[in-house]
């Protein structure tokens, strides 16, 4: 089961993002984590089923971008 920071994540990374450093400062403001802490923290999360189930066409966005 995710939990509510693995779903804020998740929810944050399937935003659209208009301007360059927009999306660094919403993790910081709304998540309270730095870039790079987010992105390790949603590395892992592509791996998990759980993360699929949830919110499948993000999952699959982020690990083709990748």
């Amino acid at each position: 089961m995710l939990s509510d920071d693995e779903r804020a994540i998740l929810d944050l990374e399937s935003r659209f993002w208009k301007h360059a450093g927009a999306k660094e400062a919403a993790v910081r403001d709304s998540l309270g984590l730095t870039p790079t802490r987010y992105y390790q923290r949603l590395a892992a999360l592509l791996r998990r089923p759980e993360a699929a189930a949830y919110a499948p066409a993000t999952v699959r966005r982020v690990t083709a971008r990748r």
